[in-house]
Order: structure tokens, then sequence, then C-alpha cells
């Protein structure tokens, strides 16, 4: 914890073009892995159906998944809900089959491990509320960003708006690349987590943004670089607790949560790692690429030529 008290001095600044080249070279790929890959959309986004059923004791997953291959459902996804008893299954319905056929014979399935199996839900999602779900997910995403644009605008200036965007589109963008090169499951979870991930990136993206005014308007003949990397070591000690103890809950949640939030888990990882990297590597050297002075912060001075010639 002495550390942490300590201002340090490194200079960040100094490795932006080697990290703006890394940054760049992985949003090239990430990109061409959602054009030629894709992500591995849940039931939420393909269409399906939704099962959950209780045990009265723990069920042998395997054995489960081994009879609805039998059956005809070879890529159900089953895994545990809430504890070892509670068993969920998704998986696609094709189009000649109707809801209750499915359901139904999933029951069978089910009975065949456990006759006392207990069938607690069914959710029918259709392909066309899917692809709504998937529409509305991407605006949310936009609308986001476009409303973060506007406020950190409004808040501090444009150049500083300019390097939080830059900063949060880089951490969806890579965020989205990572779970299309491991092809983890997409549903709306990760999705709710890839818009938490914007939010806290933000965060963080902010209390930098405004230590750099601060030290802009207190220092101005310094120099926009030097200030910049005294900003950030001034706020390391409190982005790296920050950040770490948020990993830590996150690291409680992938090895203890089960699979039922492990995509979300994951997606909080990955985003809170490449959002406190792209606060310091992202954010501003962006806002100093755009030749961010203490004189873009100070007011407009008043044309008094009029008032002079006045009487």
């Amino acid at each position: 914890m002495e550390f942490l008290s300590r201002t340090t001095h490194l200079d960040f600044m100094s490795k932006r073009r080697l990290t703006m080249a890394i940054s760049a070279f992985l949003i090239v790929a990430s990109l061409v892995l959602l054009a030629t890959r894709g992500l591995n959309f849940g039931i939420e986004f393909k269409g399906g159906v939704v099962i959950e059923a209780g045990f009265p004791e723990a069920p042998d997953l395997g054995a489960i998944r081994a009879g609805l291959g039998a059956d005809g459902f070879a890529d159900a996804t089953v895994q545990n809900f809430g504890s070892s008893r509670d068993v969920v299954i998704q998986l696609e319905a094709g189009e000649s089959r109707q809801g209750s056929e499915v359901r139904d014979r999933v029951l069978t399935v089910l009975g065949t491990i456990d006759p006392s199996v207990d069938l607690r839900r069914v959710e029918f999602v259709g392909p066309q509320v899917g692809e709504e779900l998937a529409e509305a997910g991407g605006l949310a995403t936009l609308f986001a960003l476009l409303m973060i644009l506007a406020y950190v605008a409004f808040r501090f200036q444009w150049k500083f708006a300019v390097g939080a965007v830059a900063a949060l589109i880089h951490d969806v963008i890579i965020t989205l690349g990572f779970f299309s090169a491991t092809f983890l499951a997409f549903d709306l979870s990760v999705l709710a987590a890839v818009l938490a991930v914007i939010g806290y990136s933000l965060n963080d993206t902010i209390v930098v943004f405004d230590r750099i005014r601060e030290n802009l308007l207190r220092i101005r003949k310094t120099a926009t670089l030097d200030v910049i990397n005294l900003s950030i070591n001034q706020m390391l000690a409190r982005t790296l607790t920050t950040s770490g103890t948020t990993l830590l809950v996150l690291f409680a949640l992938f090895f203890l949560g089960g699979e039922a939030i492990y995509g979300f888990a994951v997606a909080l990882i990955v985003g809170v790692v490449i959002g406190t990297y792209s606060s310091i590597y992202i954010a501003s050297p962006t806002a100093l690429a755009l030749d961010l002075s203490a004189a873009d912060l100070l007011p407009p001075e008043k044309d008094t030529r009029e008032l002079d010639q006045l009487p």
C-alpha cells in the first residue's frame, strides 16, 4: 500500500505511438473477426427455447446432453443455474417444430434421467424477436456513445470528448473481438456487461481528464505532454486500486458464479483491463494529438474595441 500512496514519475506518453499501433492492430483484427467469424449469439438473439428444470438431486449434465443429442438436439446447451440441482437447457427450435413439441420431447428426455424432475420454466423466443433484440442492443450502444460524446464536450471540451469516445469505441470493439475469437456465447447478459464496461471506462477516463484540466489551468507554462504525464501519475494509484478491487470481485464471479454468469464475468474482466489501459493510452494521447492546450480551457476574451470607441 505504500507504493499506492506515492506519486509515480512514469513517462506514459513516450510509449503512446507504440500503444496506439498495438491498439490499431487489435481493432483491425477484431473488425476482421467480427466480419468473417461473427459472434456466437445466444438463444435470445437467434431464437429458440429456454427450459429450466429442477431435480431432487444433482443430475449428470453429461447424461442430459447425451439424451438430448440422441433425440435430435445435438446443439443443446445444458448448464447449472443457481444450484447443482437446477438445470437450464437452451436449444434452437427448428422451423418445423412447434414449441409444445420441443417442450414435451425435452421433458421426456429429462424424465429418463430422473422421473421426479420438475419443469419450472419454458420460454420461446422467435427469430424475429431475436433480431429485434440484436438491433435494439446495437442502437443502445450507439446511443450511449453519442450521449457520452455530448456530455463530455459540455462538461470539459470537445477535444476531451473525442478522446473519451475514441477510448470507449476501442474498448467495445476489442471486447467484441475477444468474444468473436473465443466464440463464447454472446447473450443479453454479455451485452449488459459491454454496456457496463462503457460506464466503467468512461468513469476512469473522466477522473484522469479532470486532473489534466486542473493541471493545465494551474501550470499553464508547462508543455501539455508533461501535464498529461503528471496527471496520469497522480491518478495512477486511484486507477490501480479501483481496477484491482473490481477485478477481485469479477474473478470471484468467474470462478464461483457458475456457467450462468460465466460470459458476463468474462466480458467484464476483459472490459475492465482494456478500459484501464485505454484511459491512459488511448483517451489522453487522442486529446494530445488534437493539440490540446491550456488555451482551449480558458474563456474567450471579450472584444473591448467597440467599448473603447464609445464617448
